[in-house]
């Protein structure tokens, strides 16, 4: 009798664990076909997406192209979307005293204030891992960039420009340097000093104040230096506009430390400061004056500045052979920093700096 009853409790247990695996293999069964349609439901909807990403992809494309070539209609006139990404702070007040080449002037500093809303912070990380960078700008303060705008037709633009080096010898104007092209854009490298959020400080600079940069490019070695590149002799000629001395008068060291009290004051908290010391700034004048500044007609004329006496000099014509005799004591102005340096020079490629005074503001 209670084998009986034991084997009818084997069996019920028996049918009971073969209703609980019937039981399971039906959710089971239950949960992978609800699986299997969310799994389709998320290929459908993938498939989806990559055809609107692939749609999208070929609008963009689409548009492109008629931009191209809307812009490279002739109604147009061949223009493309520029705009500054930043702006130049440079020690270079003015055009006069910029130097004409980069790096001949390794204290000439300026800072590149990119504008943050169009150039992200993120965007120049890195760069500080580079020595130097190439600069594309613009040559902002040219007389004649109203020619940009005309057709070339009524743009009189002149082939040849008048080289300093060559003493009024002119050139072609894309074997030089000028900054009066037909696209008033300029291309220089500077030393890296450092990147401090939107702002990046070089050194060695050729860039006047406000100049509009229109992009910046690390220096490769590898790639941008090339051995053995040849230039013309009257380039290669380096000294042509080398000054024999830089002199500076007995008062000058005071009056330099007396203004630089005064600007250090005026400065406001956001200003930029370029330089350290005033003796960092009388180095910086010593290197700038080092190359003779002046305009070629300047160098073959006298000009009558502050504190000159023409009334014993003749002006010839240009085709006259007869020598010119340049009075002593013609005073020239360089502008550094909002600072006004007076200097002379001589026959002999003397520089005497004098004085050094506020710039009056206009």
């Amino acid at each position: 009798m209670a084998a009986t009853k034991l084997l009818t409790i084997s069996i019920a247990l028996a049918a009971l664990s073969a209703s609980a695996v019937s039981i399971g293999v039906v959710f089971w069964r239950r949960k992978t076909r609800a699986d299997e349609e969310k799994i389709r439901e998320l290929e459908k909807s993938l498939k989806a997406a990559l055809q609107n990403c692939g749609a999208e992809r070929q609008g963009r494309i689409r548009a492109q192209q008629a931009l191209r070539k809307v812009a490279s209609s002739s109604d147009s006139n061949n223009s493309y979307p520029l705009a500054p990404i930043a702006i130049t702070r440079s020690c270079f007040s003015m055009r006069n005293g910029t130097p004409r080449q980069p790096l001949i002037v390794p204290l000439a500093k300026a800072c590149l204030v990119f504008d943050p809303t169009r150039v992200p912070p993120a965007s120049l990380e890195g760069l500080e891992g580079y020595s130097h960078c190439w600069i594309i700008y613009v040559f902002h303060l040219n007389t004649n960039l109203d020619k940009s705008w005309k057709h070339p037709s009524r743009s009189k633009f002149k082939a040849k420009v008048k080289v300093p080096r060559l003493k009024g010898e002119r050139k072609g104007v894309f074997a030089t340097r000028s900054p009066h092209r037909p696209c008033p854009i300029g291309l220089t490298v500077a030393k890296i000093d450092t990147v401090d959020g939107n702002k990046v400080f070089i050194s060695g600079v050729d860039l006047v104040d406000g100049t509009p940069v229109l992009d910046i490019k690390p220096y490769l070695p590898y790639c941008d230096s090339i051995p053995g590149a040849m230039v013309p002799d009257w380039v290669s000629a380096d000294n042509m506009l080398a000054v024999t001395s830089v002199n500076f008068s007995h008062d000058f060291c005071s009056s330099l430390n007396h203004c630089w009290s005064r600007k250090m004051e005026k400065m406001k908290k956001k200003e930029i400061s370029l330089y350290t010391s005033p003796t960092e700034f009388q180095n910086l004048i010593q290197q700038v004056l080092s190359w003779d500044i002046r305009s070629l007609s300047q160098r073959i004329r006298p000009h009558k500045t502050e504190n000159s006496s023409m009334n014993n000099v003749t002006l010839e014509d240009d085709d006259s052979e007869e020598e010119l005799h340049f009075p002593d004591d013609i005073v020239y102005h360089l502008i550094l920093e909002g600072l006004n340096i007076s200097y002379k020079i001589d026959y002999d490629g003397n520089v005497h700096v004098e004085k050094v005074d506020p710039c009056i503001p206009n």
